[in-house]
């Protein structure tokens, strides 16, 4: 199935039906020994800084205006995951602007996730196009265009005062990234390791502290998610957090996210992060843009008190099953007009997301959703 609007692209396959989950996987476990701690608690916020540019208000549950990132910080956010294209049509979103915004994370105290698409658009399970810079390269010239890409972005944030602590090598890379060369045909994944391996190696020759996480969108099932990652490692790729997305009406039931990120965990030896998740408030559309998820899970509302609720499950499993982190997709991008899902066409675009963040269509921020370790 296709879904239209922020880029969001999911095989009809995985489209499952949610269930509610245990009482086990609902309440935080009170003896801290029993589980891990959610040290990344985390929010996409990467159409803020064009909302905010618009004139765009959010406010607190008390009803005051503030900025978003205090409001997210407030609810437990401790980290910020900002995307970032090559040359997006819009100008939002590429090297200058996320420079730009970095600096007001990092003011806040807030650590700071560089998502690298590698494309001058959305790149997700089913859309992985190359950058038009470099269109009709070899393999071999992606490798240097990857690398060279990563260290710039990453050595100007490093050179500003705002190294990022963590980066993704692509997103959502199912079957691959940079398209043709760099997808995942008759499983060989040769090209997609290369690419990897240079994405890695401009990382950590920038700063070797930063923590390279590798994402995919296979949260529904141990075989999707081990054909992938075993394929990688198989070549040499190295990489320090594994990272899944997980929307319930996409991936399945909540305590199957669990299965599989305690598998991918066991596994390869390495911390887990859901790196995307998010959850409808209403099913009704601010907008001329149809939303991106219409309907919800087993157990969950659509209402504030479903979506705080959904969230806080999310969290608890991933928590429970060894997850160090849970970001949401996201939550400040409510319907503004001109701020539209197309880079192309952002002033009259619509956004398939309105019903999916945590502001309503007014800024007025969900009362009860909260980020806990």
């Amino acid at each position: 199935m296709t879904v239209h609007g922020p880029g969001r692209i999911v095989r009809a396959a995985l489209f499952l039906a949610a269930v509610a989950l245990p009482a086990s996987l609902l309440t935080t476990p009170t003896d801290a020994s029993a589980a891990n701690s959610l040290t990344m608690r985390g929010a996409d916020v990467s159409t803020a800084q064009r909302a905010l540019d618009l004139g765009a208000k959010y406010y607190d549950a008390s009803g005051t205006a503030r900025d978003p990132l205090d409001i997210l910080k407030g609810l437990g956010v401790n980290y910020v995951r900002l995307r970032v294209w090559n040359n997006p049509a819009s100008g939002y979103n590429n090297k200058a602007k996320v420079l730009a915004y970095a600096k007001q994370v990092k003011a806040k105290g807030l650590k700071l996730l560089v998502d690298f698409h590698y494309s001058d658009t959305w790149a997700d399970p089913g859309t992985q196009t190359k950058p038009a810079a470099w269109s009709g390269h070899t393999i071999g010239q992606l490798q240097t265009d990857v690398y060279n890409y990563t260290y710039d972005v990453c050595n100007s944030l490093k050179s500003q005062g705002t190294t990022p602590d963590s980066v993704q090598i692509g997103n959502e890379i199912n079957v691959g990234m940079l398209w043709n060369e760099g997808k995942v045909v008759n499983n060989d994944f040769t090209n997609l390791s290369l690419l990897l391996k240079s994405g890695y190696n401009a990382t950590k020759a920038c700063n070797s502290g930063t923590q390279v996480i590798i994402h995919t969108a296979n949260s529904d099932s141990d075989e999707h998610a081990r054909w992938f990652y075993d394929g990688i490692r198989s070549k040499g790729v190295t990489w320090d957090i594994t990272g899944l997305s997980y929307y319930c009406p996409w991936h399945g039931t909540i305590a199957n996210m669990g299965s599989v990120v305690a598998d991918m965990k066991s596994r390869y030896g390495k911390d887990v992060v859901i790196a995307e998740t998010a959850y409808p408030f209403t099913s009704a559309n601010a907008d001329s843009t149809g939303n991106s998820i219409t309907s919800g899970c087993s157990g969950y509302p659509l209402s504030w008190q479903g979506q705080a609720d959904n969230f806080t499950a999310v969290q608890n499993a991933a928590r429970n099953s060894g997850a160090i982190g849970v970001f949401y997709w996201e939550p400040t991008w409510y319907a503004v007009k001109g701020n539209g899902w197309d880079p192309a066409d952002i002033n009259n675009s619509g956004n398939g997301w309105d019903n999916m963040a945590i502001f309503n269509w007014t800024g007025q921020v969900n009362p009860t959703i909260k980020w806990t370790p």
